[in-house]
């Protein structure tokens, strides 16, 4: 790097400031906490002012009043002016909420690395460089007669091993290579949920130019929507948005969810580990959790996009841009001009008095009476047929046979539910699954999938429907109600 880039970073760069900052321990101590270690996405401003202002009363009780003399709100509108936090509103809702930025990430896990550690590992990084070293070459290989002799060679190797293993003659890691497998193995799970928050960060970074061209396009907008398309494809074409689409889905299948999750416990469990990190029993749930929200973020900038390119918006953005263009030509126009003979006026700023004795008293309504023991026939014949053909599904029975379904497993897709209880109210029912809300389990959207969906109806007539892949994943709460149910 050159000096003056690093002079750049110094500078302008929110972790390097971070680490800069008068009250840096406290910011690390507080975020770090809440956004890393408890791997929180999003709380409320209340919820996370009350926790502030409980770690400011015992700093300042610990090390003498005044030695963090603001409140916790106004501290953590200094965090977000600095680029540590985001504030942002969630969809319909109207209570500010707050994310950490990956500069809390960058700048903890460089703290966290001056920290004199017991045990460094450094057999499994090396066995780590060389599998991939052999991927990245066995996947560039365009030979086949090379391929086939890689595999070839592999299972020769694969027998040898298998042979020796009946014969008795195999070698088991010794505590030493094991806890040094599980170093490395806790250290990447941990940046892969501050990957995460990058990976979403930099989608948002991602529209936000996009949103920036619409706003000083000067072509036509047939033209802006070929240009707007485009970029969305970059956006998921990007060798960011396609390494994210593979390991989401890794989540999303069933069979290596059970493989990692039953490694996982064996591992946990070794005597050799000592204490094993108790974050680790649930980390693919946090990744899960992480990448859902990642996943949310995309399809939701998706359609503020939309609503951005309507023509109202469109129209209004273009109006704002020309205002502002007009401010900039008119200031610089006169910025060699004496201030001191510049004049302006202001509208009438005199303030309307309304009198409270101006006000029209209060008039009660009248009211009226109805005589409802009237038993007259109805003068015209009204068709009540309408009111009988109405179609009602029972959210209760849907969540039902979700929980059946996931009952011998830890997530189904929707096909596996429809395939297990066929619709009888028909395409009213599949769109009810869309729209439950359980605390057994979480429906889970994917909608750069597309699956078909299948059933026989009541009259023997089988009908097909294509909708975005959706996968309903059983929550800690309904697993522990499934065990209460056998204990039962």
């Amino acid at each position: 790097m050159e000096y003056d880039e690093i002079d750049w970073l110094r500078r302008q760069d929110p972790a390097w400031r971070l680490l800069r900052a008068d009250h840096a321990p406290l910011v690390l101590r507080f975020l770090g906490q809440v956004f890393v270690d408890d791997n929180v996405r999003s709380i409320s401003g209340d919820r996370l002012a009350e926790r502030l202002d409980d770690l400011l009363f015992a700093l300042n009780d610990q090390y003498g009043e005044g030695t963090f003399p603001k409140s916790a709100r106004a501290y953590l509108g200094d965090w977000v002016d600095a680029g540590w936090l985001r504030r942002y509103y969630p969809p319909d809702s109207d209570e500010v909420h707050f994310d950490a930025t990956p500069a809390v990430e960058r700048a903890l896990a460089w703290v966290r690395s001056l920290q004199a550690r017991e045990f460094v590992g450094t057999e499994s990084r090396l066995n780590i460089a060389v599998d991939l070293l052999r991927q990245m070459a066995f996947g560039a290989e365009t030979d086949p007669d090379a391929r086939l002799e890689v595999l070839q060679r592999r299972r020769s190797e694969v027998d040898a091993e298998i042979a020796r293993v009946r014969a008795g003659d195999f070698t088991v890691l010794d505590d030493t290579a094991q806890r040094d497998r599980y170093q490395q193995f806790v250290a990447t799970a941990r940046s892969l949920l501050g990957d995460l928050r990058e990976v979403e960060d930099n989608f948002r970074a991602l529209d936000r130019r996009v949103r920036e061209r619409i706003a000083a396009w000067q072509g036509s907008k047939g033209e802006l929507l070929d240009e707007i398309v485009g970029s969305r494809q970059a956006i998921s074409g990007s060798d960011q948005g396609r390494s994210f689409d593979a390991f989401y889905d890794f989540l999303l299948s069933l069979r290596r969810q059970e493989e990692f999750t039953d490694l996982l416990e064996r591992v946990q469990a070794l005597d050799a580990i000592g204490h094993a990190d108790p974050r680790m029993n649930r980390v693919q749930y946090d990744w899960l959790e992480a990448a859902g929200r990642t996943q949310a973020t995309v399809r939701l900038l998706s359609e503020q996009l939309r609503r951005f390119l309507d023509d109202q918006a469109w129209l209004e953005n273009r109006r704002v841009m020309d205002v502002l263009r007009s401010i900039e030509a008119r200031a610089l126009a006169l910025r060699d001009v004496d201030t001191s003979r510049v004049r302006m006026s202001l509208d009438d700023t005199r303030v309307e008095v309304v009198l409270p004795m101006e006000r029209p008293l209060y008039q009660p309504r009248a009211r009226h009476a109805v005589n409802s023991t009237s038993t007259a026939d109805p003068v015209v014949d009204v068709d009540m047929s309408a009111l009988f053909q109405q179609v009602y599904v029972d959210p209760t029975r849907l969540v039902a046979a979700v929980r059946d379904v996931l009952r011998g497993a830890s997530q189904a897709s929707l096909r596996d539910i429809i395939g297990a209880h066929p619709p009888t109210d028909g395409l009213a029912e599949l769109v009810g699954y869309l729209s439950l809300n359980d605390a057994s389990f979480e429906v889970v959207f994917n909608e750069s999938r597309r699956e078909s969906i299948t059933w026989t109806d009541s009259e023997g007539s089988r009908r097909t429907v294509t909708a975005p892949s959706v996968t309903f994943v059983r929550t800690r709460e309904g697993r522990a109600n499934e065990r209460a149910g056998h204990t039962e």
